[in-house]
C-alpha cells in the first residue's frame, strides 16, 4: 500500500491533493460528497503511461511485496525490504516512448 501510494503521490499528485481537501472540508459526508475526486485519482493511475509502466516492468517485487503483507499481515514492518525493491524498480522506469516521437533510421 505504500509502495502504491508513494507511486500515485508522484504522478497524480493534484488529483490526490484536491481529495485531500475535500476530505478535510467535509468531515461529516467525504465519502459522498469527495466521490467523484476519488474516481479522479483511479482514473489517474490507471491511465498515466508511466504507471501503466511501472506495472508491467515491476510486477514481480510488487507481487512480492503483496505477497509479504499477506503473510505479515500483524507485522506489516517485515515487508520493508520489499518496499524498498518496489520503489528501487519504479525509479528505474522510462516513460514509454511515444510513436509520433520516434525518430526513424
Amino acid at each position: 500500500m505504500q509502495a502504491a501510494l508513494e507511486v500515485t503521490a508522484r504522478y497524480c499528485s493534484r488529483e490526490l491533493e484536491q481529495y485531500g481537501q475535500c476530505v478535510a472540508a467535509k468531515p461529516q459526508s467525504w465519502q459522498r460528497d469527495c466521490y467523484h475526486l476519488k474516481m479522479s485519482i483511479a482514473q489517474c493511475t490507471s491511465s498515466h503511461p508511466i504507471i501503466r509502466q511501472i506495472r508491467q516492468d515491476c510486477a514481480e517485487p510488487f507481487e512480492a511485496f503483496e505477497l509479504c503483507l499477506r503473510q505479515n499481515e500483524a507485522a506489516v514492518g517485515n515487508c520493508s525490504e520489499h518496499v524498498r525493491q518496489f520503489l528501487q524498480c519504479a525509479e528505474r522506469v522510462q516513460p514509454p516512448a511515444e510513436p509520433n516521437r520516434l525518430q526513424a533510421q
